[in-house]
């Protein structure tokens, strides 16, 4: 089975807490697509490194990384396993070192726990390389969903934290926020991925990715795809009138 390459935006830390639309819909795909697969290799915005790195461990801890939340949301743990064997396979893959002492950031553990809240499902989590070609990391990453392993990113396709409607997760998205959203969904829907890469050209770029570390997960996803793959929308709408849930997979 070929398991799928996807993108899941993962909103505020706050989210893990939530019960939505966004988060039932995340939970429908995991039930729907993710439920036979062997693991899930995935590229969080919250760990960046010079070059791509491989988390080796067997029982990764969460990391609170981030502040001001309900003392709740810092009780709150995903224990889902590592798997130490396919982190050295995906090293050998990425000609990457081995990190063995890092746990899960909120990247990843705040919307694996809505999408796989069985947390069984094996994880790896490779980090986000600062001068890499992303799709071509995808493209490397590519042959493991022939063995049964999910190619992941996490982040957000619009993530302006300086320009936010914190007091009001229901609020209208700006509309530069809505027009470079729907730019990038129709490359995506068109195949033009390289476009995609080259985003900063695109409308509203500077507004909707003023850091690159939570768009970028998004090339990983599209680098994996294959020719022949069907493009899924799991979600699509805002948060906080500047944070874009949009999610797909290529299944």
């Amino acid at each position: 089975m070929r398991a799928p390459a996807f993108f899941v935006a993962h909103g505020a830390p706050s989210l893990a807490l939530e019960h939505d639309d966004f988060t039932r819909a995340a939970r429908a795909f995991g039930e729907s697509s993710l439920k036979d697969v062997r693991a899930i290799a995935l590229v969080s915005a919250h760990w960046e490194a010079g070059e791509p790195r491989v988390n080796a461990v067997a029982r990764p801890e969460p990391i609170y990384d981030f502040g001001g939340f309900s003392p709740e949301l810092y009780r709150m743990r995903y224990d889902a396993p590592g798997s130490p064997e396919l982190a050295r396979e995906i090293a050998a893959l990425l000609d990457a070192p081995l990190e063995t002492e890092r746990g899960w950031d909120h990247g990843l553990w705040v919307p694996m726990l809505h999408v796989l809240p069985d947390a069984r499902t094996p994880i790896v989590e490779i980090a986000l390389p600062r001068s890499a070609d992303l799709l071509q990391l995808g493209r490397k990453l590519a042959p493991l969903r022939e063995r049964g392993v999910a190619i992941a990113g996490s982040g957000g396709i619009v993530h302006n934290l300086r320009i936010l409607d914190f007091a009001n997760k229901n609020a209208p998205p700006l509309d530069w926020a809505a027009e470079f959203d729907q730019w990038i969904a129709d490359r995506i829907t068109s195949r033009d991925f390289e476009a995609v890469a080259d985003y900063r050209n695109a409308p509203s770029a500077r507004l909707a990715v003023p850091t690159p570390e939570h768009f970028e997960p998004l090339l990983i996803a599209l680098g994996a795809a294959h020719p022949d793959d069907q493009l899924k929308t799991i979600y699509h709408g805002f948060q906080y009138a500047t944070l874009s849930m949009r999610s797909i997979a290529l299944c």
